[in-house]
């Protein structure tokens, strides 16, 4: 019985591959320094794949930045903007479209179907000259095999690419991003070409759409591009890789009736329904890739349910046609729980990492050949038992209070007009008002200072003094920009999820349990393993002590319980939104608590909510019923003259907009400047929004300044569609990942461009 892995996490057990990023983007290190920690990393991952006894390895999953990224760079698809001549295309021309430069942005980045990971948007049209510009994958299918190792390239595939792209700018937005399949498939005829020359015997295309609710055009189109790849393909075994979620009936038959196609693989631990189409209409003679090993959270695999499910599978394919496999790449999880010094062994026990993972799929695919390792079995079996029956699990006055929830959709007492009209008595704030997000620069020092807090070489007292010191130098900062409302920067925070986890009952976390989000950005999400409560405070102090500092309003700073279950490893032996409304109590707590101590403007970051959008229509309400809902429970029983924020960045809101209205929330700030103001087309076609909101001025991803004149054209769009009363001017998102050096200058073209519009708006009346 053979093994497969979707795909692996790139950056490494210790983030090698970011701080090689970092060093190469500050010009610390060369080209080849970077080139030689992505091969160190490749090699591990492939030998480690190899000496657990995986046969069908991954290639071509690695990527300095993103495989959508690396599948624009493949066919040449750059935009004018960057500048390219042709040719293989450099760092240079690739960093460039994902983070931008000095001169032009960068393309647009957003969320990788319902995943916290982020892929930067292709922007095409009828004009662009494709080309066979990057041979990546064929340059990682060689160095594999010089190690010994016959792997699996893996490519976007052709539909699914066109799917996940956009019109570039200046191009019809109706557009049919489909008609380009005739002009990208030599390309992909090209690069299997090379790959058959170099020796593969397997090739996997990734077409990730199929789980979405595609229109009839759309699955066609998927017929025509393997058919005409059929004739290339030949003498190839072919797997086609779907994730994610379950496979619609028509996507399935679609599906299975491709030609050229060898085998077929599907997440079969979101896609359960997945396995009432294979059960009665897997076609005869294909190979079953099983995803049944969870490639996107880290309990154990229960060992003994997933090979009563792959013996039930073998009756239908045949035991020489079955493969064990993960539900999806293992890129979003974490990559070795050998690593972890924090979590204790019952923890453990429960557990399981990427190279966890591993194992697992391979002691399945030996059990169903007979060589069961009962050892291995009976300790995942005791540790599934232990984990079901620990009293650190269950809370039964967080679950009363959460089932008491039910019967009120909390809802504050009065309409945000009346709202808006008390805070501004008690705010006096300017038309155009300017804040930023949340979070300042993360120094080297800031962040010196925590880790030696953490490790117990600084005292408490010397630690809050650093952080008073960092919060005062940000106050004085906005102060002298003149900034209206204000933010303490978040100092104390390494990561927004992290830090209110690490104060909730509920929740464990990892030394170096990484995920990477987008480029050298990596996320440690804590696992939610029981009910969640607030034991006490947990930035109260902060933010009163920020708020002592200046006379300008102050935000309080927390984290939305939908982003905090999205961002995080959640139990799954309950169901989410039941762990949701567990949170939203808990941060109700901390909003009134900083209400009582005096702070007039509370944010609740909600970054995620549209993250966590089931793929499947059908599923939508439901879920955004219970996300909404958790919300409104944060911040229902505050004063009209509290004025409740929320924020949300790099997802396409438009379709969500009347429930992103029905949150209530008294002012929105929402990326909208890297997105090509796609948030504004809602409000042209006429959705009428009357609370504030703060679409985006800048990209804050993106090294590059902007010029105030840049930022003032920005707010005159937003102007001529939304009210002047309700805009507010403020960043895309939160400034952690920038250097003071790009930070200040851009902060004051922001503000010049808000003050400079209010004095036209003023003598225009």
């Amino acid at each position: 019985m053979a093994s497969h892995i979707v795909g692996y996490p790139r950056m490494g057990p210790k983030r090698e591959l970011k701080f090689a990023l970092e060093s190469f983007w500050d010009k610390k290190s060369s080209a080849e320094d970077l080139q030689k920690v992505a091969a160190d990393l490749r090699s591990d991952i492939w030998k480690q794949m190899s000496s657990a006894g995986i046969k069908y390895i991954p290639s071509n999953t690695f990527a300095y930045y993103d495989q959508v990224l690396d599948t624009t760079a493949m066919l040449g698809a750059v935009p004018a903007r960057y500048n390219w001549n042709g040719g293989e295309i450099g760092f240079d021309t690739y960093f460039s479209m994902a983070r931008g430069n000095a001169t032009v942005p960068a393309m647009e980045m957003t969320k990788w179907f319902d995943t916290n990971y982020h892929y930067i948007v292709p922007e095409l049209g009828p004009e662009v000259k494709f080309s066979y510009a990057s041979h990546k994958a064929v340059t990682e299918y060689k160095e594999a095999k010089a190690l010994g190792i016959d792997t699996v390239p893996i490519l976007v595939g052709p539909v699914s690419y066109l799917l996940l792209s956009k019109p570039a700018k200046g191009v019809d937005k109706t557009f049919n991003l489909l008609s380009l399949l005739d002009s990208i498939l030599p390309i992909y005829k090209e690069v299997v070409s090379e790959l058959k020359a170099a020796g593969a015997s397997w090739i996997q295309f990734d077409e990730p759409t199929l789980v979405k609710d595609l229109e009839a055009h759309q699955l066609e189109a998927f017929t025509k591009a393997y058919s005409q790849l059929e004739s290339s393909l030949s003498g190839l075994n072919v797997l086609f890789e779907t994730y994610f979620a379950d496979v619609p009936a028509d996507a399935f038959k679609t599906l299975t009736s491709l030609k050229g196609v060898t085998a077929f693989g599907f997440d079969l631990v979101r896609g359960e329904k997945t396995l009432e189409l294979i059960k009665s209409s897997f076609p005869s003679g294909k190979y079953l890739f099983a995803g049944v090993v969870d490639g996107r959270n880290i309990w154990a695999n229960d060992l003994a349910s997933s090979l009563t499910t792959l013996e039930s599978l073998e009756k239908i394919v045949g035991k020489d046609k079955l493969v064990v496999s993960t539900s999806c790449s293992l890129l979003h999880t974490a990559v070795d729980l050998v690593n972890e010094t924090k979590l204790d062994d019952e923890m453990k026990s429960w557990l399981a990492f990427a190279a966890q993972k591993i194992v697992e799929v391979n002691a399945l695919a030996k059990a169903l050949c007979g060589s069961k390792d009962e050892a291995f079995f009976s300790a995942n079996a005791s540790a599934q038992a232990s984990r079901k029956s620990s009293p650190r699990v269950t809370n039964e006055a967080v679950q009363k209070a959460a089932s008491a929830l039910k019967g009120s959709d909390h809802r504050r007492a009065t309409n945000v007009s009346s709202r808006l009209d008390a805070q501004q008595k008690k705010l006096n704030l300017p038309i155009l008002p300017t804040t930023t997000i949340g979070s300042f620069p993360q120094t080297v020092e800031l962040r010196r200072v925590r880790r030696e807090f953490k490790a117990k070489k600084i005292s408490e007292d010397d630690y809050v003094s650093s952080m008073k010191e960092e919060i005062s130098k940000v106050v004085k900062l906005q102060e002298e920009l003149d900034i209206d409302v204000l933010v303490h920067g978040e100092p104390e925070r390494n990561d927004m999820v992290e830090y209110f986890g690490e104060q909730l009952s509920g929740f464990a976390f990892t030394a170096n349990g990484w995920v990477q989000s987008y480029g050298s950005r990596c996320v440690k999400p804590p696992i939610i393993y029981g009910d969640v409560s607030r034991p006490k405070p947990m930035t109260v102090f902060w933010s009163s002590m920020a708020q002592s500092m200046t006379k300008r309003p102050m935000k309080g700073m927390l984290t939305g319980p939908v982003t905090i279950l999205n961002w995080s490893f959640v139990r799954n032996d309950q169901p989410r939104f039941e762990t949701c409304y567990q949170i939203a109590l808990s941060i109700k707590d901390e909003v009134e608590d900083l209400e009582k101590a005096g702070i007039t403007v509370i944010q609740i970051d909600e970054a995620a909510l549209r993250e966590g959008l089931p793929l499947r229509k059908s599923e939508h309400a439901f879920y955004l019923d219970w996300a909404v809902h958790s919300f409104r429970i944060t911040n229902v029983g505050v004063q009209d003259t509290t004025q409740i924020h929320t924020h949300m960045c790099y997802s396409n809101f438009n379709d969500i907009i009347h429930s992103i209205i029905d949150m209530d929330a008294d002012v929105i700030t929402i990326e909208n400047s890297r997105s090509d103001e796609k948030l504004l087309s809602v409000f042209r076609e006429g959705v009428k929004y009357g609370a504030g909101i703060g679409p985006g001025v800048y990209d804050i991803h993106s090294p590059r300044i902007p010029s105030t004149e840049e930022i003032a054209d920005r707010i005159n769009k937003m102007l001529a569609v939304l009210e002047t009363n309700i805009l507010w001017v403020n960043p895309d998102c939160g400034l952690k990942t920038r250097k003071y050096a790009e930070v200040n200058p851009a902060l004051k073209a922001m503000v010049d461009a808000a003050k400079s519009l209010r004095t036209k708006l003023a003598s225009a009346k």
